[in-house]
Parts: C-alpha cells; sequence; structure tokens
C-alpha cells in the first residue's frame, strides 16, 4: 500500500506515550493515508520534530508563528479529511472541551470541520476524575470521537484504565469511523484527463478546448475515498495531486499506449478526457512555411475506449463522457444512449457544450446514463460535487 491522497492530521500531544504514536504513524501509511503530524510543543520533551519528519517524509511545523505567510493553522484545517491526536492528554481535553486556541493544533482543531478522533492516553486516577469525565461527554456532544484507552500497566508500576491503545486497535477504529468516507479503498481507479494535441509540425497542433479540471476533480475525489488512482493527463496547466500517480501524454496515441498497458490491472477506467478523433498523416519534423501550409492530411485516431471494451474482463468499469453541441435534452439523451451502446460502456456523462461552455469551468450540466437506461439529469453543479456522484454510481456498479 501507499499514499493515495486521503490527507490526516496526526496531532501529538505531552504525554509519555508519544512514542508510541511513531508506529501508528506508520500504521496509518499503510492504510493510505498522507500524514501531517503536527507536535504540541511539551510532546517534543518526547519525541522530536526532526523524527516526525523523518517518519513521515514532511514538513512539521511545531508552532503558530512558523511559515505564517500560509498561516498553517487554517490551510492544514481546509486540507486534513481527518483529525486524529494521540495521545491526548487530560490538558489538551480541557482545552478543546473549552474551546482554548493557544498553539497550533488547537487551532487548526478549532478552524477545521473535518471529523476529529481523539485517543487519551493518562494515568487512571486523571482519566476517571469528574473533570476529564465531563470534558469528555462534552466532547462526545460536539462531535469528537473518543477512542476509550486500553486497560494495562502505567507509568511505572501502576495497572489500570489510560493505557494507550495498541495501533492495531486504532486503525481498526479510524477505519470503522470512516469507511463511509473510504468506499473505493483497495480499488485501483484509472481515469483520463485534459485534451491530447495531434502535432503539424514542432510548432502547430491540432487540439481541443478541454482543461481538464473534471479528470482531476475526479482523480482526488476517488483518492479521498481511498482508491489508488493512476491520472493520465494530456496538455494540462492543473498542479499535480499528491498521493497519487500521475501520467503525462501529449496525444491520442501516446494515451492510448499508457491505457492498454495500465487497464488490465485496473478495476474501472473513466475516460473524461477529450481524446482527438483524427491525427495529421503527413506530419513535418520541420517548421512549415506559412506559404507552404495549404493543406493538412488527416487519418483516423484509434477509438480508445472502443479498444478497452474489447478486452475488459468480468468485473471491470468503464465510464465514458461525451461533449455534444446540441441544448435539447432528448438529443443529448439519445446521443448519450447511442454512444454508451457503440462503445460498450457502463456509464457515460454526456454535456452540451455549445458557445465553449463547460470547458475551462467549475461548472457542469448534462445526463448521466447507465447500461441499465436509467437516466440522472444533472443540474449546474460543481465539477468537484459531479465527481462524487459519478463515483457513488461508480461504487454501486463495483459492487
Amino acid at each position: 500500500m501507499f499514499p493515495r491522497g486521503r490527507k490526516l492530521l496526526l496531532g501529538v500531544a505531552g504525554g509519555i506515550s508519544a512514542y508510541k504514536s511513531c508506529d501508528l504513524l506508520r500504521r496509518l501509511q499503510d492504510e493510505g493515508f498522507i500524514v501531517d503530524v503536527v507536535p504540541t510543543a511539551a510532546s517534543l520533551n518526547f519525541v522530536g520534530k526532526s523524527t516526525w519528519e523523518a517518519l513521515s517524509g514532511r514538513k512539521v511545523i511545531t508552532d503558530l508563528w512558523s511559515d505564517v505567510e500560509t498561516v498553517p493553522h487554517i490551510s492544514m484545517a481546509k486540507e486534513s479529511d481527518l483529525i486524529v491526536i494521540a495521545p491526548t492528554t487530560a490538558d489538551l481535553l480541557a482545552k478543546l472541551a473549552s474551546g482554548r486556541a493557544d498553539d497550533l493544533l488547537t487551532n487548526i482543531v478549532l478552524a477545521s470541520t473535518a471529523p476529529k478522533i481523539l485517543v487519551p492516553a493518562m494515568h487512571s486516577e486523571m482519566w476517571l476524575n469528574p473533570a476529564t469525565v465531563a470534558n469528555v461527554k462534552l466532547l462526545q456532544e460536539r462531535g469528537f470521537f473518543i477512542i476509550t484507552p486500553d486497560v494495562g500497566q502505567m507509568t511505572g508500576s501502576d495497572i489500570g484504565i489510560g493505557r494507550y491503545p495498541e495501533s492495531s486497535r486504532i486503525i481498526t477504529e479510524i477505519n470503522l469511523h470512516v469507511m463511509n468516507s473510504a468506499d473505493l479503498k483497495g480499488k485501483k481507479i484509472l481515469i483520463t484527463a485534459g485534451g491530447t494535441r495531434e502535432p503539424i509540425d514542432p510548432i502547430r497542433f491540432i487540439g481541443n478546448r478541454s482543461s481538464g479540471k473534471q479528470g482531476f476533480a475526479l482523480a482526488m475525489a476517488a483518492a479521498s475515498r481511498g482508491a489508488q488512482v493512476h491520472l493520465v493527463s494530456a496538455n494540462t496547466d492543473l498542479p499535480i495531486i499528491e498521493g497519487i500517480t500521475t501520467t503525462y501524454v501529449e496525444t491520442a496515441e501516446q494515451m492510448a499506449s499508457v491505457l492498454q498497458i495500465e487497464f488490465p490491472h485496473s478495476d474501472a477506467l473513466i475516460m473524461s478526457a477529450a481524446v482527438a478523433d483524427v491525427r495529421v498523416a503527413n506530419y513535418s519534423d520541420q517548421k512549415i512555411r506559412k506559404e507552404g501550409l495549404n493543406q493538412v492530411d488527416l487519418e483516423k485516431n484509434p477509438d480508445i475506449l472502443k479498444t478497452l471494451s474489447g478486452i475488459k474482463k468480468s468485473g471491470q468499469i468503464i465510464v465514458g463522457f461525451a461533449a455534444e453541441t446540441s441544448a435539447d435534452i432528448a438529443s443529448l439523451e439519445q446521443s448519450g444512449h447511442e454512444k454508451l451502446a457503440s462503445k460498450s460502456l457502463d456509464l457515460i456523462y454526456v454535456n452540451n457544450v455549445s458557445n465553449g461552455a463547460i470547458f475551462g469551468s467549475d461548472q457542469t450540466q448534462g445526463l448521466i446514463i447507465d447500461n441499465q437506461k436509467k437516466v440522472i439529469k444533472v443540474p449546474e453543479i460543481s465539477k468537484d460535487t459531479l465527481s462524487d456522484i459519478l463515483l457513488d454510481q461508480l461504487v454501486s456498479k463495483l459492487g
């Protein structure tokens, strides 16, 4: 396993069991999480910043006054899909219950809307103290998920409740808590994005208006739901999505070559890229002078979707996209049904791109049609929202 895009923030409070979170960090990475560690100042007495950076492979910020130009307490709050604090000390429980924000970790927690899981670890007397009991109850009422401590030996010879749970138990609890948002865990999803370009000469090309935004939105959404994502990107200017494999191509032929290798090992292909139907037959490796540019001979590109449908194995799913220039819903639906059938697809998203609509936009609208003739009308929504709607349909078909 390796990171697939789900971002988890691991907070570490100042208890002696902080060292156990080193193992937890490794196990979280095995589960496919990209982990950012935020240690409190007190915890650095037990495990240093350099250890967290070495284990996570990521920069560690330890206070509010570092990298202030990036406003880390807000950016990290927004970027994290899940916050886990292990260990959570009695002091930190009290801070969180009172809504205090006097360091980086508590600021992030207060600014985040992500699910929050706390792993308390402390001596039995502290865990059973009425103040701690009240703080835990209040936090649970506010939506925090509390993993009850184990019973066992504490620091010294004391035995009782309050022991830091084993990493395996914490992982199980986390997976149970977030399983609904990781419904593609263990699946390999192949996604294409952007628009292919077919060169005329070293300077000119035949292309299209696709920005790749929909494909990248799908890749991000699939990774966040636990999938192992391979994104094949054609001529986009979008930033790399951390935690997924990205292959860059230019032409339809190059894209086809990558897909023919990767598709047999994938559970699903989502073909959101706009692939050129034709390529230049008389490509010149030297710039064609203007006076010589009288005619360009074209030849058809292979139909990638149709080719891959021909080698599809039982259980594999193929999702296609179709851009049309008809504003009439009935015509749009008919075109979608025809393309879905002719290319042997499981799902297709068809939309109207008349007058430059959709391409380059953050919004989209159209129809989702499946091979059981079910039609879902999609009003104008964000491409991020469409991604989750399409993935819901994909999950259903994957069973």
